[in-house]
């Protein structure tokens, strides 16, 4: 089986890549290097880290499952051959300059190998004497060459944001249908299955160049607007870094990033790493509060003669506060709306060895069915604990694979004892309602289960588990104690302006 991904690309001049924290607990994240793209190889991702299709292994000497990925790409000067000519599904060397390709052979559990072309040696060479990077202009295609069809593509950047695609109606071909981010590097996660329906799978890694001004910082606020829960939190992605030990240039930055609410609550920025902020209320959103971030970076000196660009204002709302709280010890999930209890649920939570994170996670988003594979978190096919289940309602809470989802082969369990392997299990019937009563931001809180704290980044929104003074410890305009630094700036209001 042959899947070609042609990563239709235009390239600049590409800095050095920046450290960006892995968003998946069982795919290693690849790094560029040079002009070449890094490839790494999955068993069988899915749409989402644990999001999975059964991995069938041939008893005895059978061949294995395997795939060959063409990633294509256009270095620096390629638009020099005509933009029509470099457009998705018609790119290929001697029509576009600096075309190159790199194959890499996969099985399907995720044994690779590199096998080089002529062509490769050169880009090498090149790769060693100048670093380019993907220009954001240009598509992003996922084609596969032969019978089969590709099951699921993810694109998330170094902040957790999905790059949002088109799969066409044959199952053959995948186009992003937004615009790649400048200066971003991407995971892109693919499963596809063969003409027999074996799945196979890849994960790779790539970066854009950054703004062809040269960089002016900008900024990216996130959700997108919408309504969310009470516990959603507000994101700033920067277009560049900014490092820790530039104390006076962060806090410009964090002074240009304005968030007001009505009503008016108590809230401040917290630095996750160099070039991501979160922001969010000391307790959470009042129901029906109205957000609105915007940025006042545009012209403002951030650093040794750099600026900010302007960036895109933002605003969405808080619907009910939507509160479920599972003890782990009675096997209980308690619902509330707005304070009062709306539905009590027996539940199973992680048995011994597998046990269910504890702490406040907020709903990141749902999935309908989703297929749950135990080799995707390290269970070994073939022992007593593997399982491969296919399941409904299904509402992430964490990104390396912890739902709250519909458990009908452990009901008698459920109110009594935890079965499961962290996930918390309930029946369809509340499955269902619990799937359709809360959305993204909604709190979702862990008590009693014996398994490790929530992790406040990295995994999820496990912001809420982070106190108050150290959450403002990671501000650049305060002190633990909420005081701001010396003289500098009061940070950005959560009231209406005036």
């Amino acid at each position: 089986m042959i899947i070609m991904l042609a990563l239709h690309r235009f390239d600049t001049a590409m800095p050095r890549m920046r450290r960006t924290q892995p968003t998946t607990a069982w795919g290693a994240l690849a790094a560029v290097t040079g002009a070449m793209l890094a490839v790494v190889v999955a068993a069988a991702p899915g749409r989402a880290p644990d999001e999975t299709s059964a991995d069938a292994k041939p008893p005895g000497p059978a061949r294995e499952a395997a795939v060959t990925l063409v990633v294509g790409r256009v270095l620096e000067g390629a638009q020099d051959a005509g933009e029509d000519r470099c457009a998705a599904r018609v790119l290929r060397r001697g029509l576009c300059s600096g075309w190159q390709e790199q194959r890499v052979r996969a099985t399907a559990h995720g044994v690779g190998s590199v096998l080089e072309e002529p062509a490769l040696a050169e880009a090498a060479r090149d790769a060693r004497n100048q670093v380019r990077a993907t220009d954001a202009g240009s598509p992003l295609e996922i084609t596969l060459t032969e019978p089969g069809r590709i099951t699921d593509v993810t694109v998330r950047d170094g902040h957790g944001r999905h790059l949002a695609g088109e799969l066409g109606p044959q199952g053959d071909r995948w186009l992003n249908t937004e615009s790649l981010r400048a200066g971003e590097t991407y995971t892109v996660q693919v499963g596809a299955q063969d003409a027999a329906g074996t799945p196979v799978g890849v994960t790779m890694a790539f970066r854009t160049a950054p703004p062809a001004d040269g960089g002016r910082l900008t900024v990216e606020f996130g959700p997108r607007p919408g309504t969310y829960g009470a516990g959603e939190i507000v994101t700033a992605a920067l277009s560049r870094p900014v490092p820790a030990g530039d104390s006076v240039a962060r806090a410009r930055v964090e002074q240009a990033l304005e968030v007001t609410s009505e009503p008016h609550v108590e809230g401040a920025w917290h630095w996750v790493d160099a070039s991501t902020l979160h922001y969010r209320p000391r307790t959470y959103w009042p129901a029906h509060t109205v957000v609105r971030v915007r940025s006042g970076l545009d012209g403002v000196e951030v650093g040794d003669h750099a600026y900010g660009g302007p960036s895109e204002d933002l605003e969405f709302t808080i619907g009910d506060r939507i509160e479920a709280v599972t003890d782990s010890a009675t096997h209980r999930m308690t619902v509330r709306r707005n304070g009062r209890v709306i539905r009590t649920i027996p539940v199973t939570t992680g048995k011994e060895g597998f046990r269910t994170r504890s702490g406040i996670k907020v709903v990141l988003r749902k999935e309908s069915k989703v297929r749950m594979r135990g080799d995707t978190v390290g269970i070994k096919r073939g022992t007593e604990e593997f399982y491969d289940l296919p399941v409904e309602y299904a509402t992430r809470v964490t990104w390396s694979g912890e739902y709250i989802h519909a458990a009908p082969w452990s009901v008698e369990a459920q109110g009594q004892e935890n079965v499961s392997h962290g996930c918390t299990g309930m029946s369809t019937e509340n499955a269902a309602w619990f799937f359709h009563t809360v959305r993204e931001g909604d709190i979702v809180e862990v008590v009693n289960s014996g398994g490790e704290k929530m992790a406040p980044f990295g995994n999820g929104f496990g912001d809420w588990n982070m106190d108050w003074p150290s959450w403002l410890a990671g501000s650049a305009l305060h002190n633990a104690d909420g005081a701001p630094h010396g003289s500098q700036p009061t940070p950005s209001r959560l009231h209406p302006t005036t």
